[in-house]
């Protein structure tokens, strides 16, 4: 009787191994870093997040927000670490929720005959990993180990611009400057920079975006705990967007 009963325990086990091994494969590929912090890696991942929630799906700034001008400082050599950390992509993604209120200031600018151009805006995960190597300074550069807006697809790094001629406005320091300089509350600068500073910082608070204090182009939206950190490739992001697109 006991053996029969042993062989019948040792079935149920087996099945139930066998039922539970696609979500256990599934579950794999979500499994906390060495940090202990969930990072979304596939478009599988992304999409069944974004399932109950539209404004996680991540958005291509290009073509979501018109007239908008990139100059993706990290997809060449001109950047404090000197080397590409993207392909030569030509655009950049944010969560839906984060390119909506970016399309909102790029309309309010419009009409005073200015736009947005943007040096950074999603950050793979990976990425900020190298980044943090050389710096290790969060004034700067965000922690692995508590991951950036950017990894989340809700910050944005960018400047104000003309639209005839997009000629960047004064802002006193470039994109990327690691000094005192690049902090709102220096002030030791020409008013009509100081001005340009303030016109940036209004326009994006006043479409839910909050201000990193110590980087006068570093803007995010403040929920970062409802937004996974993602390290999705580019190349799998446009794969999502080119399907979104033909459906």
């Amino acid at each position: 009787m006991n053996k029969i009963i042993h062989q019948f325990q040792l079935k149920l086990i087996y099945g139930l191994v066998f039922l539970l091994s696609p979500l256990l494969s599934g579950a794999q590929d979500s499994l906390l870093n060495q940090y202990g912090l969930l990072v979304i890696k596939t478009r599988g991942q992304l999409l069944q997040h974004c399932k109950d929630s539209p404004g996680k799906a991540m958005a291509d700034l290009r073509k979501n927000i018109p007239a908008l001008v990139t100059s993706l400082r990290y997809a060449s050599t001109d950047n404090f670490m000197h080397m590409k950390l993207y392909p030569p992509v030509k655009t950049t993604y944010l969560r839906k929720a984060a390119a909506d209120s970016l399309l909102a200031v790029q309309q309010e600018l419009k009409l005073l005959g200015l736009g947005l151009k943007i040096f950074d805006a999603y950050r793979p995960y990976s990425v900020t990993e190298k980044m943090w190597e050389p710096i290790k300074d969060e004034r700067y550069v965000a922690d692995p180990k508590k991951g950036s807006g950017h990894n989340r697809g809700i910050a944005v790094d960018l400047t104000i611009i003309k639209l005839a001629g997009a000629e960047e406005l004064e802002m006193g320091t470039g994109f990327d400057n690691f000094s005192d300089t690049a902090h709102h509350a220096f002030r030791q600068l020409p008013p009509a920079v100081l001005q340009n500073r303030q016109l940036l910082k209004s326009v994006m608070e006043k479409h839910g975006f909050k201000a990193l204090e110590t980087e006068w182009w570093h803007y995010y939206l403040p929920n970062a705990k409802d937004f996974e950190l993602l390290d999705i490739s580019f190349a799998e992001l446009e794969k999502m967007n080119r399907t979104k697109t033909s459906k």
